[in-house]
């Protein structure tokens, strides 16, 4: 099994903190609440967000609708885009995040051309008919049972000549395998991971998971359903040499999403002392060398309401 940004490993946190689940990985979890492995997450997200907003051919004075836009990564560089007479709306469904994005704004200037809207992808009912240029969104639709009438809704609040423009990682291109974990070899400590995965579940069907029962084709489908005249899609897949985690101690404090557990914390709970022992033996020298192997697939989709 490999792990990328938001890639669906583990499921099912438990957490005593004060921001909910999704600021609380965007903005500690996500990254192992570490400063270094969050610049090296940023520098693998920076050219998603920049081929994201290449894809929205965003003009000046356009108001630009970022949904699910977590730490405001796509939405904050497209507020230079939009340029002095544009706008740019972020939504989530997190409010401790928007609170965050609010400060960030202040922070940077632009309070005055960002709006905030507490809002699910698949229900943008605060925003109107019609009253946007352009969507982007990244990784969010994993997240999101219905993403049919996500893109419905993206359809609604767009103008007509409005563009759409997404990044989803393609979750199920890479096939899960107790010999591979995080792209790390594991076939020595084989039967501990399938017993990692029996405990977060999973070792079934994907059908009822939003992150796994999709693909690319899928997106398409969505996109045309919901009356976008112009859809273009390209998939990317990369495989590498690398590792995403800096080391050991960082990687038992990552979560690779937002309902996941951290590495330590499935450790802990999967697996006996002396299972973990053995685990870590195994799998540390391999982490704290970057000896792994970087697999990723990502879905670039643009498309325009005619």
């Amino acid at each position: 099994m490999s792990v990328q940004p938001e890639a669906a490993t583990m499921r099912h946190v438990s957490s005593n903190v004060t921001r909910d689940r999704w600021a609380e990985w965007v903005l500690a979890r996500g990254h192992a609440d570490d400063p270094e492995q969050l610049r090296k997450k940023l520098e693998e997200l920076a050219p998603v967000r920049d081929r994201v907003l290449a894809n929205a051919h965003i003009r000046p004075g356009d108001i630009l609708l970022d949904v699910g836009a977590g730490d405001g990564l796509v939405a904050f560089a497209a507020l230079k885009l939009v340029g002095p007479s544009g706008r740019v709306i972020l939504s989530d469904i997190s409010q401790d995040l928007l609170d965050h994005d609010r400060e960030v704004a202040r922070q940077l200037g632009g309070i005055e051309r960002t709006e905030f809207v507490r809002a699910p992808a698949q229900d943008l009912s605060p925003i109107s008919d019609e009253s946007v240029d352009v969507v982007t969104t990244r990784s969010v639709l994993i997240y999101v049972d219905e993403k049919d009438r996500a893109f419905r809704e993206f359809h609604r609040v767009l103008r007509t000549g409005g563009r759409i423009s997404i990044s989803e990682p393609i979750n199920n291109y890479f096939a899960e395998d107790p010999d591979d974990f995080w792209g790390f070899d594991t076939h020595p400590v084989r039967d501990l991971v399938v017993k990692v995965l029996a405990y977060e579940g999973l070792n079934g069907s994907n059908e009822d998971d939003p992150m796994m029962n999709f693909n690319e084709r899928d997106l398409v489908r969505y996109v045309e359903d919901a009356g976008f005249g112009e859809i273009h899609l390209e998939l990317d897949v990369d495989v590498e040499p690398g590792s995403w985690v800096l080391d050991w101690v960082r990687a038992l404090g990552l979560a690779p999403n937002p309902n996941a557990h951290t590495l330590g914390e499935v450790i802990r709970e999967a697996l006996t002392p002396e299972e973990a022992e053995r685990f870590e033996a195994h799998l540390r020298p391999l982490v704290d060398s970057g000896r792994g192997v970087k697999r990723s697939a990502f879905a670039y989709l643009r498309a325009m309401k005619s």
